[in-house]
């Protein structure tokens, strides 16, 4: 019985640890993409302008610049849209505890906690790193969810911060910033200046295609990237509870849960554990998160 035991909570952890270097690696390759879409969209320009590399070299430094100050500000911004105050300990004893005893297990600094006085069962974490990472949670997910399920909730949170998630989410938006940049020069440009018979139609056609398409192909992989670091999220949450159980259930109580947030704006909505407009959205190829029902399902099976 004892050997039984220890080989279904062995397997159970494999599980876990495959699902999350299935997450990693997808994402790496996401990233991938990226840089292989700008080269080829520099590589064409280049090509019919004599613009050369150096028009790369502009799209990033602009995407960049346009994308570090939202990053060192954007946990004020955040805060201030969505109406977050800080959850003092006196007032949120348990909250602060669980908050308290899962840094101390996944070996990072204790984030700062926010409160959202809205009924709505959800979270969400933001910061640029572990020492100025930030963890908010709607009044009604302390109301609503027992132990194990905020539990789940909060170690789901903490795993967004402890595997750097805002830093990768921030690099994808500098690389789809890129790929809208140079698209968007090359179609004002409309190709002058170079010797466009070195490719002759055909590859004038290829960069009319490229710089129309490549944003809308950009801006779907950043959303599979955001899918995945859910899911990443979501196993690295488990192992860090030792508990799927309790994050599958709170996310099965967050899906039957019609709750209103409407003070969220489509900008800070993908930050939440589950994204409060989802019904806005016209499918899951456009969606920042996994079905809550695929999550589910995965997090009992491990």
């Amino acid at each position: 019985m004892t050997f039984l035991i220890l080989f279904i909570i062995i397997r159970a952890m494999s599980q876990l640890y495959d699902q999350i270097s299935q997450n990693k690696m997808k994402s790496y390759l996401y990233i991938a993409f990226f840089v292989l879409l700008i080269y080829v969209l520099a590589f064409v320009f280049g090509t019919l302008t004599g613009f050369g590399e150096g028009i790369t070299v502009i799209a990033v430094g602009l995407a960049v610049v346009m994308t570090v100050g939202t990053y060192y500000y954007s946990d004020k911004i955040v805060l201030s849209t969505v109406g977050a105050r800080i959850a003092e300990k006196k007032e949120f004893p348990y909250l602060y505890n669980t908050v308290e005893g899962l840094s101390i297990a996944a070996g990072i600094p204790m984030p700062r906690l926010f409160v959202i006085d809205n009924d709505a069962i959800n979270a969400f974490a933001t910061g640029r790193d572990p020492k100025n990472a930030i963890i908010v949670v709607n009044t009604g997910a302390i109301k609503k969810l027992n132990r194990q399920e905020l539990e789940g909730v909060i170690a789901h949170e903490m795993s967004h911060i402890k595997n750097y998630d805002i830093r990768m989410m921030m690099l994808a938006a500098v690389m789809v910033g890129a790929i809208a940049i140079i698209s968007d020069i090359m179609l004002r440009s409309g190709f002058r200046g170079g010797d466009s018979r070195k490719g002759g139609g055909a590859i004038l056609l290829v960069g009319l295609v490229l710089a129309i398409l490549s944003p809308i192909f950009a801006k779907l992989v950043q959303l599979a990237i955001s899918r995945k670091r859910e899911y990443l999220a979501d196993a690295s949450g488990a192992l860090l509870t030792r508990y799927p159980e309790g994050l599958a259930s709170a996310l099965s109580k967050i899906k039957n849960d019609s709750t209103n947030m409407p003070n969220v704006s489509e900008a800070v909505a993908p930050l939440f554990i589950s994204n409060p407009l989802n019904k806005r959205f016209l499918g899951n190829l456009f969606s920042t998160h996994p079905p809550l029902d695929d999550r589910i399902a995965i997090l009992r099976k491990m």
